[in-house]
């Protein structure tokens, strides 16, 4: 019987979320894991109270990552109405010359940056994506090369710390705070960053940057110019550093510190009280002191909030499942059946399990909400340390929703390019030419679990 209340749920989760054909429901993941944690209630006959205790506590264990979605898409929407993406991209131009590898260095930097404000490769790609893609036509690049430059640069965005959705995500799930994950990852995801760089110069070699193209500004007379507009985003660096380098918190001042402590009793609110998300906050309310963001404030929040809905809708409908699977006890059924299983096939097929969601949905926080809640109790089971199996679901994940022949990020990132450049772009050509970057991540995934 055991069995089969396991079964059932995953059965019911796996078919809503992968078959599109089905009539209305088909393909969508938030049906698919309401539907699972349903099963699930019903099998173990929770009662009504239990249920919603059960659902408030699961959204209660993923509050941290849904308030960072919430409030750094804001963040990230102000910043570009500030204009501090224009100034990082023409710092980094400055920085790096006037040559084509410098243009596609600066191109990067800035897609990455704005993937870790943002915590979305798909939201990056949109944002910054129509900012670099008339520049980079201009070199006379292949559409699918362009293509590949945003899915990557976005992508490696959004798990590069220290604003890391995928590493939170995957901290969150595994139930662990996630400061040692994301030292880890600066060294992984910046080896990686390094990587796509050294991969793309092949698209510009022998091309000159034209004239027209070349800056001539400083760095200095950019900052001169343009230095109030990175504002907000310097006080959240240098927050966040103070915390995770130096172990110092604004937020244990004294007269800050009773309000934490008050956010942090309070049901789903206490994420507002994670470290990084009052980063976030300090740095929105500053940005509101420019005139840009504070006259159309209301504009502001609701385009930022909008890039994140159906990401917090799923982040909701996970933590809904995650409560009820625990209060019915399917996650300790899993973590029992797992000890059953030989160590390589699970880590393996668990791997296998991830892309394929990722694959198919082109959201690591799909893949992971899908899958991690199960392997990681699992993985435990066998002795695999706590910070390596979020930091092995993090990157798998963000190999994942990449990877051909499906990979929905690809799909949005090539209809971008072709509506700005006015051409057909080939998905498959540019998911196979990030293919080695994809690998990569799905390499320190698995050896993160294996060592």
């Amino acid at each position: 019987m055991e069995f089969v209340a396991l079964l059932v749920p995953m059965l019911l989760l796996f078919v809503i979320a992968l078959t599109k054909s089905i009539p209305k429901i088909g393909g969508d993941v938030r049906i698919a894991l309401l539907t699972a944690a349903v099963a699930s209630a019903l099998f173990a006959q929770l009662g009504p109270v239990e249920i919603v205790t059960a659902m408030i506590d699961g959204i209660d264990q993923l509050a941290w990552v849904i308030m960072l979605s919430l409030v750094g898409s804001i963040y990230a929407e102000a910043q570009v109405r500030i204009g501090a993406m224009e100034t990082t991209l023409s710092s980094f131009r400055s920085i790096f010359g006037n040559s084509s590898k410098g243009l596609v260095i600066s191109v990067f930097l800035t897609l990455i940056l704005a993937g870790s404000l943002l915590g979305d490769a798909i939201a990056a790609a949109t944002v910054i994506g129509l900012l670099v893609i008339p520049t980079l036509s201009q070199l006379k690049m292949k559409p699918e090369h362009i293509g590949m430059i945003i899915l990557l640069g976005a992508s490696l965005g959004s798990i590069m710390p220290p604003i890391s959705q995928a590493v939170f995500l995957s901290a969150s799930l595994v139930g662990i705070e996630p400061t040692n994950v994301l030292n880890v990852a600066y060294i992984t995801v910046g080896i990686g960053s390094i990587f796509a760089i050294v991969e793309s110069f092949r698209f510009v070699k022998g091309k000159k940057l034209p004239e027209h193209l070349q800056t001539t500004e400083t760095l200095g007379s950019i900052i001169v110019k343009r230095w109030y507009t990175m504002i907000p985003l310097l006080i959240l660096t240098i927050i966040i550093i103070l915390n995770t380098g130096f172990s110092y918190s604004i937020f244990e001042w004294p007269f800050i510190a009773p309000i934490i402590t008050w956010l942090e009793e309070i049901p789903i609110i206490q994420g507002l009280a994670f470290p990084v998300v009052l980063a976030i906050i300090v740095a929105l309310i500053v940005s509101f002191v420019f005139p840009a963001v504070r006259t159309n404030s209301g504009d502001v929040v609701k385009t930022g909030l909008s890039k994140v809905s159906k990401t917090v809708q799923i982040q909701l409908c996970a933590g809904i499942m995650v409560g009820v699977f625990y209060a019915s006890g399917t996650i300790d059924t899993v973590a029992m059946y797992a000890v059953t299983l030989e160590s390589s096939a699970l880590k393996i097929g668990g791997a296998l399990g991830i892309i394929l969601i990722g694959m198919i949905t082109g959201s690591q926080t799909t893949a992971q909400t899908v899958l991690v809640t199960f392997i990681a109790p699992a993985l435990e089971s066998l002795g695999v340390h706590s910070t390596n199996i979020a930091l092995g679901a993090s990157h798998i994940a963000a190999a994942g929703q990449n990877f051909p022949p499906v990979g929905l990020t690809a799909f949005v990132v090539c209809g971008i390019v072709g509506g700005a450049m006015n051409t057909k772009v080939d998905p498959i050509k540019v998911m196979i030419l990030a293919l080695p970057n994809s690998l990569y991540f799905i390499l320190i995934g698995l050896i993160a679990w294996f060592i």
